[in-house]
């Protein structure tokens, strides 16, 4: 009702309907201010709960300053005037920090404690005294109505009086607890203005006692220290420019430089390949078995370290010993048709390794390097000098093999043959060399015009029926334990000799002399260096199969023979003196370039560390050969001895028939 900011007291006895109006009036104006300060109450209480939370984050923040020094990072080194600086500012920040706590502490007191209070005393007094009086008034109404029908014809005193009673009970507590509430309701409208002007007066003063402190706090001098750190601030961003400026350009130019390089396999004419490294590092696949048949590959950094080969993941804080690769053997391989594979094999062949370079260029790089490395050249003063000068002199040591061209022409019949050209002499050799072999001019060891085969190809598929005839047919799957598949007999099958070795073909060409090592020391010259030369890194790995009946090279991936040389027919066999892997052997065989119907032709091979071991095995089983024979010709004698006994015998007793048929006629005749 416009007008009327009080409800009248005087007037709750006789509860008129005006009243009871005036009452709804003020208690939906109750209502009202009691949702308007819950939700005043909800954004002070966020204001006190953020400078909590700033003097919380403030403290936390001196403290981390405080602790700066303690920290090790990786690249900050020891910065003692970025240390002093941070130890300044936790000490101003934790001045601030303070203030912050003392202003949480105000905004308690002087803000939050007032409108908690009207909130959790006044409201809820009010609510309470209206849930008092609606009971008291329903317990009124219910005792007026039971007053209300008392009989008029049957009047019972004790009924009356109890209903009397009711009804004076029930109007006293009406009215005191309307009273009460009527008072209440009064008083609001004043708690009202109170709880809204002193919370905001606590938070001004606690405001204003904050802003003092601190600017008691900032002082001139304070100003001075930050005046100077925002000119530090100002260098280092001026720096950064800079620096950023320089390495945008950097990156310009590297952008501009590397573009080649972003081509897997760069041209070789614009990169060449050196092969005078003695370390390289660089990503490589690495194959990896899985099972019988299936492998993997994976991806990992590769670097040399003095003898070693490493290995790195990413991901890894140092890399690990992959190979020793000293005193190693390294040569080109294929492998489920990848390109540019390499395999390398330990100096013992207990271990070996199969990886896969990006591009040629690292392909021929990484087993340069690891040949040089292998040689121990690293360990010198000046090893890329040294590797220099000992591949300079692998291309000096002997005039290149004849081109594909020309090994053909060779072949041809000799009235279609080139004029020969003469051999020049050699300057220098690859291993020790004996001194008979200064004496001998390469001539009397090699046959002029010949040329090297680096990989093994079948005889038959040189056209040299002769020669085809004395190593038999290549192609046949053997087992190298000499145990037969099939119903036939194998050759080498009661052979009591069985070893195995495994080798790899460097080389062959014909030689002019069989009866002098020499000329197995000089093939393997000849052949090094042109491998040397032509960059022919790749090698066949095969098994050799010695037996007392011949040599097999043997596939090791599908059982077949490749080649088979007689064991008679290999008249010479020789390991380096230096290099131990290293070995060969001269086969004799009819047929040939030469005039005469028997040439002889030099096979190197590289064993893993097991040179000798071969020579020792085929000089065993040239012996057992030896006596094997020796043993069949006394066995052939023998036989031949019993042979003539035994006809002798037979004679004799024929001869003792006839004479006993004769003296049994004659007895006939007597009687």
């Amino acid at each position: 009702m416009p007008g009327i900011d009080k409800l009248p007291i005087e007037e709750t006895l006789e509860d008129s309907p005006q009243t009871r109006s005036l009452l709804g009036v003020f208690e939906e104006d109750a209502t009202a201010i009691s949702n308007y300060m819950n939700q005043l109450y909800q954004a002070m209480h966020r204001i006190y709960d953020a400078q909590n939370e700033l003097s919380a984050a403030t403290h936390l923040t001196s403290k981390l300053l405080k602790e700066y020094e303690k920290q090790r990072f990786p690249l900050g080194g020891d910065d003692e005037v970025m240390s002093s600086t941070l130890q300044q500012f936790s000490k101003v920040i934790d001045e601030l920090s303070s203030c912050h706590a003392v202003l949480s502490t105000q905004l308690a007191d002087a803000m939050m404690f007032p409108i908690t209070q009207f909130k959790e005393r006044d409201l809820k007094e009010i609510l309470t005294l209206k849930e008092v009086f609606q009971i008291a008034s329903n317990d009124h109404d219910a005792a007026i109505n039971r007053y209300s029908r008392l009989s008029k014809k049957r009047e019972n005193d004790k009924v009356k009086y109890e209903v009397t009673e009711d009804v004076y009970t029930s109007r006293k507590k009406q009215h005191q607890t309307m009273m009460h509430y009527f008072c209440a309701l009064n008083t609001l409208q004043y708690k009202k203005k109170i709880a809204l002007l002193e919370p905001l007066l606590g938070y001004m003063q606690a405001q204003i006692s904050f802003f003092k402190m601190g600017s008691e706090n900032l002082s001139e001098q304070l100003e001075e220290f930050l005046t100077n750190i925002g000119t530090s601030v100002q260098n280092v961003r001026r720096e950064m420019d800079n620096d950023v400026e320089t390495m945008q350009q950097t990156i310009e130019d590297l952008e501009v430089a590397s573009d080649p390089l972003y081509v897997p396999d760069p041209d070789p004419t614009k990169f060449p390949v050196n092969r005078n490294l003695t370390r390289k590092a660089g990503y490589l696949n690495a194959r990896n078995k899985t099972g019988l048949v299936s492998s993997t590959w994976d991806r990992q950094f590769y670097f040399t370290q003095g003898g070693n080969l490493m290995s790195q993941a990413r991901g890894d804080v140092a890399g690990g010993l992959a190979m020793d690769i000293d005193n190693c053997s390294v040569m080109a391989v294929d492998c489920e048709d990848r390109r540019y594979c390499f395999q390398i094999t330990s100096f013992d062949g207990k271990k070996s390794s199969i990886l896969q370079a990006e591009s040629k260029k690292d392909h021929e790089e990484w087993i340069c390097t690891i040949n040089n490395i292998s040689k121990q050249i690293y360990l010198s003063e000046n090893p890329e000098e040294i590797a220099a000068r000992v591949n300079q002199s692998a291309l000096e040591a002997v005039t290149p093999s004849p081109s594909f061209q020309q090994r053909h022409e060779s072949l041809r019949p000799a009235g279609q043959s080139r004029p020969p050209t003469a051999r020049t002499s050699s300057s220098g050799s690859l291993g020790s060399e004996s001194t008979n072999l200064a004496a001998l001019s390469l001539d009397s060891l090699v046959a002029p015009d010949t040329p090297i085969q680096f990989d093994i190809i079948s005889p038959v598929c040189e056209d040299q029926p002769g020669q085809a005839k004395a190593f038999g047919q290549g192609g046949r799957r053997t087992n190298p334990f000499g145990e037969s598949g099939g119903g036939t007999k194998s050759e080498t099958e009661d052979s009591i000799l069985h070893q195995l070795f495994i080798v790899r073909f460097l080389g062959s060409m014909e030689v002019k002399s069989d009866d002098n090592p020499d000329v197995v020391y000089e093939t393997m010259r000849q052949i090094l260096a042109a491998r040397a030369i032509h960059n022919i890194f790749r090698m066949t790995e095969s098994h050799l199969l010695v037996t007392c009946d011949c040599l097999k090279l043997i596939d090791p991936q599908t059982q077949v023979t490749r080649l088979t040389f007689p064991l008679p027919s290999v008249v010479l066999y020789a390991t380096h003196q230096e290099n131990k892997r290293l070995f060969g052997f001269v086969l004799r065989t009819s047929g040939g370039r030469s005039e005469s119907n028997l040439s002889s032709v030099c096979y190197i091979f590289e064993s893993n560390n097991e040179g000798e071991k071969i020579c020792d095995s085929v000089g065993l089983a040239k012996q057992i050969a030896l006596h094997a024979e020796l043993d069949r010709r006394a066995s052939e004698k023998q036989k031949e001895i019993e042979r003539v006994k035994e006809k002798q015998q037979k004679e004799l007793s024929k001869q003792k028939q006839i004479e006993k048929c004769i003296h049994f006629g004659q007895q006939e005749q007597e009687e």
